[in-house]
C-alpha cells in the first residue's frame, strides 16, 4: 500500500516534495502525543510543534466545530470573537506591541512584516543568518540562505554567520566570540548602504531554530539589534517556531533577551494545526502601513480561526503547558547530558523548554559534523516508534520540538529509544547513510 500511494504522491505531487524518512509514513490518526499509521502502529510524535497543545486536543476540536456550524466570515464584517482574540494575543506582548494583522500561514505573516519595515524605514535591504528559513512566498524566499535558490545573489538580503556559541569560526577565541559576530553585522549593513538598498531590518528567529536551535554568544543579539537600529532599521522575531510558550520561561523566545523587536511574527502552534498565523505590530508602524497599502486577508482572521486561536490560548494556560515545558524540558535535558556522557557521538546538547538539539560529531575534539549518522538515528528511531528529525547547517543536528503535553513517561521512551539508537550497528540500522 505504502508504495501504491508513493507512487500516486510523485505523479500527483512531483516526486521532489519532501517527505520524512526513508520509508515513509501513512499516518491516519493523532491524539495527544501520538500518531497512528495506516497499518495500526503507533508512533510517540517528539517533532511536530504545529499542534502543541497535542493532536486533536478535544476543547480545541470543539471550538472549531462550534464556531463553523454558527458563521464563519471575513473580517470585513464587526465580529467579537476576533476582537477578543487580538486583544487577548497582544496582552502577552510588551505594552509596545499593541496591533496584529492575522494571515494564514508564517510565510505570510514574515512577507507581510517585511512589507511593513520596508514602507516604514524607505530601505530594502534585509538581514538574515546564513542559514535562515523564514517561509516560501518569492518575498521570503529570497531570506532563505538556508536552501531556497532566490536567496542566491539577492542585492537586497544579506546573510551573516549564524551566531553559534559551540562551532565557532577557525582562529576565533570564545571570549571573543560576541564581538566577531556583531562585527559581521556591521559590515552586512556596511554592505547593504553600499549596494544603495539600505537597512530595512533585521529577521531572525530568536530560538536560532533551524540553525540548530543555537545558544548565541550572551550579548549578540541584544548588540546585534542596536546595529541595525542605528542604520535605520527595525528587528522581526520569527517566533514561528519558539512562540506560544515553547521555551517555557517566556511566551516568547525574543523575551529572553533585552531588545523588545519592533515586529514579532507568529504562526505554526498559533491553530494548533487550523491555519492562523499573524504579526504583532506597534499601532505607530501598523496604521501608516495599512494608511498606505490596505491589507486584507479573505480567509486570514475569520470567526472559527479566531475561535480556535483563543481555545489554544486557554489550554496552554488551563493545562499549565508552560510549567510543564520547564520541568520536563529539564528532565530530558538531563536525560540527554548522561546519553553524552556516554556516548562518543554526541557533541553538544541544546535546550529551549520542550525544544532540544543534539549534535552528532565523528570526532568531539574536532567537531565534525556526522551527518550520516544523524539520518540513521532519525530512522533508526522511527523504527522504534518514535519521531523526530534533523536541522542545521551540516544536517547533523537531531531536532526534538514534541506537543507542549510531553510528560516524563514520554520523555522516558524518548531517551530510552534515542540510546538504543546510538549503540545500533550501523548494518542494523534502518535506512543507512
Amino acid at each position: 500500500m505504502t508504495s501504491k500511494l508513493l507512487e500516486r504522491r510523485h505523479r500527483l505531487l512531483g516526486q521532489h516534495a519532501p517527505l520524512f524518512y526513508d520509508q515513509p509514513l501513512e499516518i491516519v490518526a493523532g491524539e495527544g502525543l501520538w500518531l497512528t499509521a495506516a497499518d495500526g502502529t503507533r508512533y510517540l510524535d517528539v517533532y511536530n510543534n504545529v499542534p502543541s497543545c497535542g493532536h486533536c486536543h478535544p476543547r480545541i476540536v470543539d471550538a472549531l466545530a462550534g464556531q463553523a456550524a454558527k458563521l464563519n466570515v471575513h473580517t470585513r464584517y464587526l465580529h467579537q470573537t476576533i476582537l477578543n482574540y487580538v486583544e487577548r494575543l497582544t496582552g502577552l506582548f510588551d505594552d509596545t506591541l499593541n496591533m496584529a494583522m492575522l494571515t494564514c500561514s508564517g510565510s505570510e505573516a514574515n512577507e507581510l512584516a517585511l512589507r511593513i519595515a520596508r514602507h516604514t524605514t524607505g530601505n530594502q535591504g534585509v538581514i538574515v543568518t546564513d542559514y535562515a528559513y523564514h517561509g516560501n512566498t518569492e518575498a521570503v524566499a529570497e531570506l532563505g540562505t538556508g536552501f531556497m535558490p532566490e536567496a542566491d545573489g539577492c542585492q537586497r538580503v544579506v546573510g551573516v554567520p549564524a551566531p553559534d556559541a559551540y562551532r565557532l569560526p577557525p582562529g576565533i577565541a570564545a571570549e571573543d566570540a560576541e564581538d566577531f559576530y556583531v562585527r559581521q553585522v556591521e559590515l552586512a549593513v556596511e554592505t547593504l548602504q553600499a549596494r544603495g538598498v539600505g537597512v530595512a531590518g533585521i529577521l531572525v528567529c530568536p530560538a536560532f531554530a533551524n540553525e540548530g536551535l543555537l545558544n548565541p554568544p550572551n550579548g549578540f543579539l541584544d548588540r546585534a539589534v542596536s546595529v541595525v537600529r542605528r542604520a535605520g532599521g527595525l528587528y522581526i522575531a520569527d517566533e514561528v517556531q519558539g512562540g506560544f510558550g515553547r521555551t517555557g520561561h517566556h511566551w516568547w523566545s525574543h523575551q529572553r533577551f533585552a531588545a523588545v523587536p519592533d515586529l514579532v511574527t507568529l504562526g505554526k502552534p498559533m491553530g494548533n494545526g487550523h491555519p492562523l498565523a499573524g504579526v504583532v505590530v506597534p499601532r505607530h508602524l501598523g496604521e501608516p502601513f495599512c494608511e498606505a497599502a490596505m491589507y486584507f486577508n479573505t480567509f486570514a482572521g475569520n470567526p472559527v480561526s479566531c475561535a480556535v486561536g483563543m481555545a489554544v490560548l486557554d489550554v496552554i494556560e488551563d493545562e499549565a503547558l508552560m510549567a510543564n515545558a520547564v520541568a520536563t524540558g529539564d528532565y530530558v535535558k538531563a536525560g540527554l547530558d548522561a546519553l553524552a556522557e556516554v556516548s562518543a557521538s554526541i557533541g553538544d546538547v541544546r535546550q529551549k523548554g520542550l525544544f532540544f538539539a543534539v549534535e552528532l560529531v565523528t570526532d568531539q575534539e574536532r567537531k565534525t559534523p556526522d551527518a550520516a549518522l544523524t539520518r540513521r538515528v532519525v530512522n533508526q528511531l522511527k523504527a522504534n516508534g518514535v519521531l523526530i528529525s534533523s536541522i542545521g547547517k551540516h544536517n547533523n543536528v537531531l531536532k526534538m520540538r514534541p506537543p507542549l503535553p510531553f510528560a516524563r513517561e514520554h520523555a522516558d521512551i524518548l531517551l530510552d529509544a534515542l540510546g538504543g539508537a546510538l549503540k545500533a550497528p550501523k548494518q542494523n540500522a534502518v535506512g543507512g547513510g
